[in-house]
């Protein structure tokens, strides 16, 4: 007699096996898986670059008062021109000559030390001290010297280009632009202007004045206190974020070698608050509307990041926040703006 075969005989497996329909629907489940998990996933990386942001900030907040408890002045925006008796000067003041080509440094040059970067900075050799100084001790460098703590993770610009992501901010300063076509100088000036506590100023912050500056930072070097932020530190911007890609200075102007760190014309000082948080460009960049053009200084000089809904932004009081690009547009010029005397509701 014929033993009959086990339940787990070859007869039974071959019942078993997967069908081709059975296989597609297991990778489609899996694909919708993976599907659901990838905005996750993205989520938590953005959320991890946009925390390192903050905490390069950070570090930038103790480094700004730390200079200036030894300065008892914030770092010059940006440094050019001649040293008449070993004064660090704004171009144009106190006999300086304003040599735009005597290039000594930004302020990310100025704040290496308190950056715990002080054989870099001795490298560099701003020579503040020198005068008719052709240019900071850098050509030497190569590769050219990139800090992690200068870029932000979520810009995803040239990785290997030594470019800051950082600006000091400029306030409420005017910026037209070359090409006419300026809409947002109407917030630097006018009836807009005086409602807000400041008035009309010089494009691009060009004044060695600190009067004519309304914020913290300008490439001229223009000397700022603490005691000129006569609005609070904590209601007033000192530095925020910004993308290479869409601002000119900060991604090699016009083809020379500025676009760095270290360069005092490299766009470090180079944003200004009247134009609105991740202020949309037109698309492709720099096709010959007056829209698109990154040098359009007037849409290009702005705060931007790649993080969602706004930016990060370091306040004078040494504090990290996070501001919407929704806020109200006069409420971030007061934020802007060193000395306004005006109420501010924070964000």
């Amino acid at each position: 007699m014929t033993p009959s075969l086990p339940a787990w005989s070859c007869r039974g497996r071959r019942g078993g096996a997967f069908t081709l329909i059975e296989l597609l629907v297991v990778i489609a489940i899996i694909a919708i898986l993976i599907g659901l998990l990838l905005p996750a996933v993205q989520k938590v990386r953005e959320a991890a670059a946009r925390t390192k942001c903050s905490n390069n900030l950070n570090q930038f907040a103790k480094a700004l008062h730390n200079y200036n408890d030894t300065n008892n002045r914030l770092p010059p925006g940006g440094q050019f021109g001649t040293q008449p008796n070993g004064q660090m000067v704004a171009a144009g003041t106190n006999g300086n000559n304003g040599d735009w080509g005597s290039q000594q440094g930004s302020w990310l040059v100025y704040i290496l030390p308190q950056m715990e970067q002080q054989p870099l900075f001795s490298q560099l050799n701003p020579r503040q001290n020198v005068a008719n100084s052709v240019d900071i001790g850098i050509s030497g460098f190569n590769p050219r010297p990139k800090i992690s703590a200068y870029r932000c993770p979520s810009d995803d610009f040239d990785p290997t280009a030594a470019v800051s992501n950082y600006v000091g901010s400029l306030g409420p300063q005017c910026a037209a632009g070359p090409f006419g076509c300026d809409p947002n100088q109407q917030f630097c000036l006018g009836t807009f202007a005086a409602a807000n506590g400041y008035s009309q100023s010089a494009d691009h912050g060009n004044d060695g004045n600190p009067a004519g500056i309304r914020g913290c930072f300008t490439r001229f070097g223009t000397p700022i206190t603490f005691a000129m932020i006569t609005d609070g530190l904590s209601n007033t911007i000192g530095v925020g974020e910004s993308l290479p890609t869409y601002h000119d200075h900060l991604n090699q102007w016009n083809g020379l070698n500025v676009g760095l760190w270290w360069h005092y014309n490299g766009g470090n000082a180079h944003c200004t608050t009247i134009i609105p948080i991740n202020y949309q460009m037109q698309k492709p960049l720099n096709n010959g509307n007056c829209m698109s053009q990154t040098n359009n200084w007037n849409i290009s000089w702005g705060f931007r990041s790649n993080h969602t809904n706004g930016a990060n932004f370091l306040f004078m009081d040494g504090s990290v926040r996070f501001v919407q690009q929704s806020i109200d547009h006069a409420t971030y010029q007061r934020l802007g703006c060193r000395n306004d005397s005006m109420p501010v509701n924070l964000p």
